[in-house]
């Protein structure tokens, strides 16, 4: 799949106004924020060969489906369309805009494809809607089964074009897959689509952890009777073993050049913190108290982490340097709080937290400031995860007695949960890979 979205963008041809490139239409950060109303009708066959398939409606359904779960756009129903779609064109010069603004419509996307039974290509075009003009197109060239991919990375440029910044539509999901009395390390993409089973142990494997540069996983596994750490090359299913001690080996966090792994070991009778150097296979201890420190998350740049301590008396959220110096308390609302992740940019932690019953996805300063609670579900939030823009969060919640894997806006808006997977029962403990263009 990477080698497939290389040609493609090797094949781009880019239209930008003048006047729209580098505007930021859409300030997702605002207190203020409402979604965009944006319309997509069906795409114009632009050839002679018909594909065989009603692409004009898959194009538009497609592109649809896949914005509309950032959370960031209302779709304008093609019910309330007034344009006679099998006359208007694509281009400026084609498209009469009050059509489209008359129906509540910010913004449009038009396209058109071809395809001569062996190759197909597509036009993307998005417009201001209320001013009448262009703001960026692309145009792809590839095969008929890559037309998912020209939609992801042109809803990438859309997001790109409107807010500053692109999605996360070509990252994944790692998550626990539970089986009976069994569990497996699954991925799923962003939009819930494509789920791969990685392990087929028919064993207990536990806490996925992604690389920093999303080629690997470290995890937990039971298969060889001891709850072992194991990293495994997404691509080639090359599994190593990096940490058999007797008792917990569980994997954390990664750093971001992938050569050291925070790890919680139980090997001296307690659990604590550990560095582990891939390189040299060397261990660095980070805590020694009596309490318990698990859950240990690095900054993004490396210089703090985030952990899960007793020390105060319950479970709580605190703070050191890298080297397990300059101890804080970070979290001081709530009985119980576990499971920190550090956002991106390095400004918020995200963790859950036991709120009237049953645990709630929180999100609070790395100062310890601008504590939000960010779901009220009745099945609650645990483990969460960011992901690598920090627009959203993915997390697993229980409703009777079934585990799902949810994602949500970072502001805890749009909960949508990712779609069953058959032969698996329940699932739970996501992590989103840190690293884009996955294809």
């Amino acid at each position: 799949m990477r080698k497939i979205i290389a040609l493609l963008i090797f094949s781009v041809v880019f239209w930008c106004s003048s006047a729209a490139c580098g505007k930021v239409y859409i300030d997702i950060n605002s207190p203020a924020f409402q979604k965009f109303p944006l319309a997509i009708p069906e795409f114009k066959d632009l050839g002679n060969m018909k594909p065989g398939e009603n692409l004009s409606a898959w194009f538009a359904d497609q592109l649809s489906s896949t914005l509309k779960i950032t959370g960031f756009f209302k779709m304008i129903s093609q019910d309330a369309f007034l344009e006679d779609q099998s006359r208007a064109g694509i281009t400026v010069e084609e498209i009469d805009f009050s059509n489209w603004s008359s129906i509540g419509s910010d913004f449009l996307v038009k396209g058109g494809f071809s395809y001569d039974g062996k190759n197909l290509a597509v036009e993307f075009r998005l417009f201001d809607a209320i001013e009448g003009k262009l703001i960026t197109g692309k145009k792809y060239w590839g095969k008929s089964e890559d037309k998912k991919a020209m939609v992801l990375k042109f809803a990438d440029e859309t997001l790109l074009a409107l807010t500053g910044k692109g999605g996360v539509f070509d990252t994944k999901i790692a998550f626990v897959g539970k089986e009976g009395s069994s569990s497996e390390i699954y991925t799923i993409n962003f939009d819930g689509s494509d789920p791969v089973k990685v392990t087929t142990y028919k064993s207990l494997s536990l806490s996925p952890q992604w690389s920093q540069d999303g080629a690997k996983i470290a995890f937990t596994s039971y298969k060889a009777g001891n709850p072992d750490c194991y990293v495994i090359d997404v691509a080639s299913g090359t599994t190593q073993k990096i940490s058999s001690f007797r008792g917990l080996n569980l994997p954390a966090s990664w750093s971001l050049d992938g050569k050291k792994i925070l790890m919680v070991l139980s090997k001296d009778g307690n659990e604590d913190i550990y560095i582990k150097h891939l390189d040299s296979g060397s261990l660095q201890r980070l805590t020694n108290d009596r309490a318990i420190d698990v859950s240990p998350t690095w900054s993004t740049d490396g210089k703090k982490i985030a952990f899960v301590s007793n020390r105060s008396g319950s479970p709580q959220i605190f703070v050191m340097d890298s080297e397990g110096k300059n101890v804080r308390r970070l979290t001081f609302e709530g009985s119980y709080n576990s499971s920190p992740c550090w956002s991106p940019d390095g400004t918020k932690i995200a963790y859950e937290g036991s709120s009237n019953g049953c645990f709630q996805i929180f999100s609070v300063g790395e100062d310890g400031n601008n504590l939000m609670q960010l779901t009220f579900e009745e099945g609650g939030g645990e483990s969460p995860s960011w992901s690598p823009d920090g627009r959203y969060l993915v997390f697993s919640s229980k409703k009777n007695d079934r585990e799902m894997v949810c994602i949500i806006n970072a502001n805890g808006s749009d909960l949508r949960v990712l779609p069953d997977i058959k032969g698996v029962k329940s699932s739970h403990s996501p992590s989103w890979s840190q690293h884009l263009n996955l294809y």
